[in-house]
């Protein structure tokens, strides 16, 4: 009995330490939604990039884009990075209240600082790369820096970010090599994986807490 007892202890204070070192109030449903956000984002901007871009050249057909055009895009995609922030604290924000522990704490401070370091410095990369004309890196860095941001993080929260990093710095390196389809792969990233991760880790861990 006093065994049992002893190995429940035991059981408890590995508990304690896991919640104290992870921030668990991540929720999966803000990662489908964000998939969602992003697919109607890429949908725009495909809008923008198709709509009146393709001139023909020497009897070659031939993609245009203005930086106005890239600046369109760029805040498009500003847009679904910020409505996924929003979603994702206020449903991070309910988790924990279910939960009865704190959404802002030590864990989820340094979960916040190691995601947006990479974050942040792709950010400023990719603005000066727009400001420079250099249209055709955008893509494929937004999925690498946020790839190494989710990567950087997954040491405080659930482990399926680390895999969803790198599933990110992967798809982002594919789109390098097939240069000129940036937009669908930024689809396949941000869209197609973000739903998938979301809704494994909301069966696997919301649901149970349901």
């Amino acid at each position: 009995m006093e065994s049992k007892n002893y190995l429940q202890d035991i059981s408890d204070i590995k508990t304690m330490m896991h919640k104290s070192s992870r921030f668990l109030s991540i929720s999966g449903l803000s990662g489908i939604l964000a998939g969602i956000y992003a697919l109607i984002g890429a949908f725009l901007g495909y809008k923008i990039i198709y709509a009146n871009n393709i001139i023909s050249v020497n009897g070659y057909r031939t993609l245009v884009l203005t930086q106005e055009r890239m600046f369109e895009i760029f805040f498009i995609a500003l847009a679904v990075v910020l409505l996924s922030l929003i979603t994702g604290v206020a449903l991070s924000y309910m988790k924990a209240k279910k939960q009865s522990e704190s959404l802002w704490d030590a864990t989820s401070k340094r979960l916040v600082i190691n995601f947006l370091i990479p974050l942040a410095t792709g950010g400023f990369f990719i603005l000066f790369l727009i400001e420079k004309e250099v249209y055709a890196f955008v893509a494929p860095l937004t999925l690498v820096f946020y790839g190494l941001a989710c990567v950087n993080a997954s040491k405080y929260t659930l482990g399926y970010i680390r895999y969803l990093g790198i599933t990110m710095i992967v798809i982002g390196l594919l789109s390098v090599y097939f240069l000129g389809y940036g937009l669908f792969f930024w689809a396949l990233g941000f869209g197609v994986c973000h739903i998938i991760y979301g809704g494994i880790m909301h069966f696997k861990y919301d649901r149970i807490q349901d």
